[in-house]
């Protein structure tokens, strides 16, 4: 098929979208740009979901439950045949980064809108990732490039890294079999209790041990490489804010990143995908120091949750990319075409209560109004009457902002959140709200303790002494401090959303 506009050969008529929510609905838009026909999966959930709705095709794929339907590689396989797609997209999450899903739809001589196999296994496997990145003269944290296998051997390192140290799962990731340990003493059980979360997590015992960066910020790498070798990257963005290791509001750019120090990331980026002969749409994640050095973390071999403010500040529609260069195509921009204009911000609205230790909320959407205006875009898988079910992860939609430097981009995204209407479950539509007129958060002088650090000074001297390194007992603790304030959830003036009242904190 032939898009006159762009004279690109798209190889597909029909996408067979793998995923669900505000995702699947994002890349049923960029086919349909495309001319491209949209399919996708449901299940008993999500008969009736947003995404079921806005494509052109939707086919039952089973029980609600993940591990029957969307993580179903069989069923997905053989739907995938008998509907006739040409390729399938993953989204992010499910079997976006499964080496044995890409294997299987390349051996059904079906496009995977991604990486190859052969790549993914490469950098999913976090030691071997290390080892890697080592020899292709990326950053990486000071430690281990491979698993450490007793408590004995774990001491040793230990000692020579110097502590504090992070034990971490090789097969990790979202903050499970990860342990930080500041001395001796502490080593031995904190080495058994992330063997056992990583197995239990991962069906993997193996972990690593590297140097504990202390605060650092959390900065990530877009890049786009094709199967003829060229890459391009479209600068870095800002992911420091988030709880038990998920983000929660990112930006781009970072305003802690100078222009020299981002030269020097965003070509260690491109020297990670060069390395594992990546292609397709590609983060590269890194941990950055007070002194703004940096160190590779991992890499997501698949597109971001937080991929539209990258598509903001460069005007690139990434999805569309990666379904350009999944057909064979070149990228379609080179590196000099690709320059930031503005700032933005994106805020994921998540169904949990905040102040009930980040619950899960559950129901029906009986109410919903979207935000709108100058600089405004909502990625969303809900509608009105829309079912927020136990099955799959909280997110709703995310908002994003847009403005001609961080202060504007601010302002409206507060502006959005206090016009965004949600009623029916408890979102943290408030506590973004209060995150973004912290001053720590409006300098840009924040890290991945962020929440930590904001919350913690909120608690009664007498309290403090009994609250450990253990964040979930920090959250606890202060949840319980908003009730015995009476602190509750109560409809803002003039909006129908549901609020806690968090912006009243930052005066306390």
């Amino acid at each position: 098929m032939l898009n006159s506009k762009t004279n690109l050969i798209l190889c597909s008529k029909k996408i067979l979208i793998v995923n669900r929510g505000e995702i699947a609905v994002r890349i049923i838009k960029a086919c349909r740009e495309l001319k491209i026909i949209s399919a996708v999966l449901y299940t008993d959930a999500d008969k009736n979901s947003l995404h079921v709705r806005a494509a052109d095709q939707a086919y039952y794929i089973g029980k609600s439950p993940a591990n029957e339907s969307y993580l179903n590689i069989s069923k997905i396989i053989e739907t995938a045949k008998i509907i006739n797609a040409d390729a399938i997209h993953p989204g992010y999450g499910f079997l976006s980064e499964n080496s044995k899903f890409i294997k299987e739809v390349e051996s059904a001589g079906i496009t995977f809108i991604g990486p190859s196999s052969k790549s993914v296994e490469m950098m999913g496997e976090k030691t071997s990732a290390r080892r890697l990145m080592k020899e292709n003269n990326v950053p990486i944290v000071p430690g281990t490039t491979n698993p450490i296998d007793t408590p004995e051997e774990a001491l040793i390192i230990a000692e020579e890294i110097g502590y504090p140290i992070m034990i971490k799962a090789s097969a990790g990731g979202g903050g499970k079999g990860m342990r930080k340990v500041y001395n001796k003493s502490e080593l031995v059980s904190s080495f058994e209790r992330a063997k056992n979360e990583a197995l239990k997590s991962f069906g993997n015992f193996d972990v690593y041990i590297e140097k504990l960066i202390e605060n650092p910020k959390h900065i990530e790498v877009q890049i786009l490489g094709d199967k003829f070798g060229n890459y391009v990257h479209l600068f870095e963005r800002e992911c420091s804010v988030q709880r038990r290791h998920q983000k929660i509001i990112e930006e781009a750019p970072s305003s802690f990143v100078d222009e020299y120090t981002r030269e020097k990331i965003t070509n260690a980026a491109i020297n990670a995908a060069k390395a594992c002969n990546y292609y397709n749409a590609g983060t590269i994640e890194f941990l950055m120091d007070k002194n703004k050095n940096f160190y590779f973390l991992e890499m997501n071999t698949r597109l971001q949750v937080e991929h539209p403010v990258t598509e903001m500040i460069t005007g690139i529609d990434l999805v569309k990319e990666q379904i350009r260069i999944a057909a064979g195509n070149k990228i379609s921009i080179s590196q000099d075409e690709i320059v930031i204009k503005g700032h933005a911000i994106e805020c994921r609205i998540y169904a949990e209560d905040t102040i009930n230790n980040f619950a899960p909320s559950t129901g029906i959407i009986k109410h919903h109004r979207l935000p709108s205006g100058p600089g405004i875009r909502v990625d969303r898988g809900i509608d009105l009457k829309s079912e927020v079910t136990v099955y799959y992860d909280p997110l709703l939609s995310k908002v994003i902002s847009f403005g001609n430097n961080r202060n504007e981009s601010i302002e409206r995204m507060l502006r959005a959140l206090g016009e965004y209407q949600i009623v029916g479950v408890v979102t943290n539509i408030e506590l973004c709200r209060w995150i973004l007129q912290r001053e720590s958060f409006t300098s840009g002088n924040f890290d991945i303790n962020f929440i930590e650090n904001e919350l913690f000074p909120l608690l009664p001297e007498s309290w403090k002494s009994d609250v450990s390194e253990n964040y979930e007992n920090v959250i606890s603790i202060l949840a319980a401090i908003l009730k015995s304030k009476e602190i509750e959830l109560a409809p803002r003036k003039n909006c129908g959303s549901q609020s806690n009242k968090w912006s009243e904190l930052q005066y306390e």
